[in-house]
């Protein structure tokens, strides 16, 4: 997708008017308007304004459409992981850095089962 359509989900995401993302990027409406309809370059302090106040990545700002894209089609099943990782992302550095090393010895002994069984098998 490209940046406008990013700015246009942004935007209305946050429920607000393309008159109050003018101002907060200080420009004109029309100006405005024609960057989410990718007929105007976004320079880029704008995207740092609007990044700032959302909290968020120049990246995320740039990404936003593609990113809710796939965060739409999640399954119920995937919502519940996802909620999962979003409290992993509350927890400390050290308490992240203790559980993701949990996960990787799991999965690393699921994969050397995996590989000796398959490697016995062929025996």
């Amino acid at each position: 997708m490209k940046l406008g359509d990013s700015l246009k989900k942004l935007r209305e995401h946050k429920k607000l008017t393309q008159q109050q993302m003018a101002e907060l990027i200080h420009t004109h409406r029309t100006g405005y308007s024609k960057m989410e309809n990718n007929q105007q370059d976004v320079p880029v302090d704008c995207l740092m304004i609007i990044a700032k106040n959302f909290g968020m990545t120049v990246d995320d700002v740039i990404y936003y459409a593609d990113k809710t894209d796939i965060l739409n089609e999640v399954s119920v099943e995937d919502k519940a992981i996802l909620e999962q990782l979003h409290l992993i992302n509350e927890l400390e550095e050290e308490e992240k850095n203790i559980l993701l090393k949990l996960i990787e010895t799991f999965v690393s002994k699921k994969r050397f089962k995996d590989y000796l069984q398959k490697n016995i098998a062929t025996l």
